[in-house]
């Protein structure tokens, strides 16, 4: 009977959870969702702008290597099918209002990590092998004529611009949308809680 008794005393004595406003929370799930959204919509500008200087290269300039063209074709249609990924994923974050329903937008939150993480895993890996091969067959015609030492330097920073791509940026940057998401989904979550 003791042990139940003092069993009752900790169990009374644990700290409660403070509640959370619903004002409060709803508030920085739009921020972050926000932050997310900005990040996304750069990111459409900057391919944008990379799909555009690519099609005028591919349509406005003579190449006399047909590698060429596959190269820069090979780019431009990755490009393109990376910017309809962050078109896609910027569309399902912003048509969406948190403020309506919570809990669907919770569960609607939950599945877009969850596709997210999967796509973004194995996608980001072809994307980064099929650039490098098109500016592989790109830089064959382009560097034919440089120097041994111009076409080691080029290939060198080349490599090491992917390597720091695939393995520090990729990490750093899709980590942090993950925390992001995380702790959004922990808020709403915490607050579902509240009302069951």
């Amino acid at each position: 009977m003791k042990d139940f008794e003092h069993l009752i005393s900790v169990w009374q004595g644990q700290p409660k959870q403070e509640q959370l406003s619903v004002d409060e929370v709803l508030k920085q799930v739009k921020k972050g969702i926000r932050g997310i959204t900005n990040q996304l919509y750069w990111g459409i500008v900057a391919m944008t702008a990379v799909l555009v200087l690519t099609f005028i290269i591919l349509f406005f300039f003579v190449f006399q290597s047909w590698l060429t063209y596959v190269g820069i074709f090979t780019m431009l249609v990755t490009m393109m099918l990376y910017a309809m990924m962050i078109i896609r994923n910027y569309r399902i974050l912003n048509k969406r209002d948190a403020t309506l329903n919570p809990n669907e937008y919770l569960q609607h939150l939950k599945q877009y990590q969850k596709n997210r993480a999967k796509t973004t895993g194995w996608f980001y890996y072809i994307y980064l092998l099929l650039i490098s091969a098109g500016l592989s067959l790109y830089f064959v015609e382009i560097l034919q004529n440089a120097s041994t030492l111009y076409k080691t330097g080029v290939y060198s920073i080349t490599i090491i611009w992917f390597l720091f791509l695939t393995f520090f940026y990729k990490k750093r940057i899709f980590k942090n949308e993950e925390e992001k998401l995380n702790l959004m989904i922990d808020r709403l979550e915490r607050l579902q809680g509240q009302f069951e």
